[in-house]
């Protein structure tokens, strides 16, 4: 409201102040976002805050990671499309690096043993859509056009605004797979368990949801998209009144 901004805008441009007066202009956005935003944090921000061996590594992680942001992929999956030489050890650090300074995270799987969480291949999520949508090819209304493809840009601002909500209100968040079965995301606070399924695009599968409602234990599931809350109205809520619904 504050920068006449819709939703759908917000969703692909990811609601940066400083970028709100160029989204028409989505080359100057562009630029906006990969320079002043990006360039500035991984070239400064982060190397402030820890030894950096390999400042390329790191940038190719980020821009992998954000082109498979809404992914489960392995680290030595990854590996292996980097060009620098590196080990899945120094990709983890760099990410806890890019964690730390708002741009990356690396969503573990849930499980009831915590030892496993820690063990698990990462979902990527960026903590900005602006960060998935630089590097994509789509712009805002080809993107919009095109049911399947908008519903992962919606998909990724859901899990943006779930990552704020584990910063501010000590909610964690995870995402769920068994076998070729898996939940978008899993919500946990206290001891209060919620899955979270995204769907925007025009599959409507739930075959992922019943195998997590037999399989993990869970207080409730929710349903965003066609069939269940509108990904407008969570995007506008307070993830903290999901566990008193």
């Amino acid at each position: 409201a504050a920068f006449d901004v819709s939703v759908e805008q917000f969703v692909y441009f990811g609601g940066y102040p400083g970028a709100a007066s160029l989204i028409q202009d989505e080359e100057r956005w562009r630029e906006y976002v990969l320079h002043s935003l990006i360039e500035t944090t991984l070239s400064k921000d982060i190397l402030m805050m820890s030894r950096v061996d390999k400042p390329s590594l790191l940038r190719q992680l980020f821009e992998l990671g954000c082109g498979y942001s809404g992914q489960i992929l392995s680290m030595t999956k990854l590996l292996g499309q980097l060009q620098d030489v590196g080990n899945t050890t120094t990709l983890s650090h760099y990410l806890e690096l890019l964690d730390s300074a708002g741009l990356l995270v690396g969503l573990e799987k849930y499980a009831p043993d915590v030892a496993r969480q820690r063990m698990s291949i990462p979902k990527w999520q960026v903590q900005n859509s602006a960060f998935a949508s630089v590097y994509q090819s789509y712009r805002f209304e080809e993107a919009l056009r095109q049911p399947d493809v908008w519903g992962r840009y919606v998909e990724t601002a859901i899990g943006v605004h779930l990552i704020r909500a584990q910063r501010l209100q000590r909610t964690e968040v995870f995402y769920w797979r068994e076998g070729n079965y898996e939940v978008d995301f899993v919500l946990k606070k206290f001891n209060k368990v919620i899955g979270l399924e995204v769907k925007s695009g025009r599959s409507q599968s739930a075959k992922g949801v019943q195998a997590f409602e037999k399989k993990a234990r869970h207080d409730k599931i929710l349903l965003v998209g066609n069939s269940g809350i509108s990904w407008q109205d969570f995007l506008k809520s307070d993830v903290n009144t999901l566990f008193e619904m």
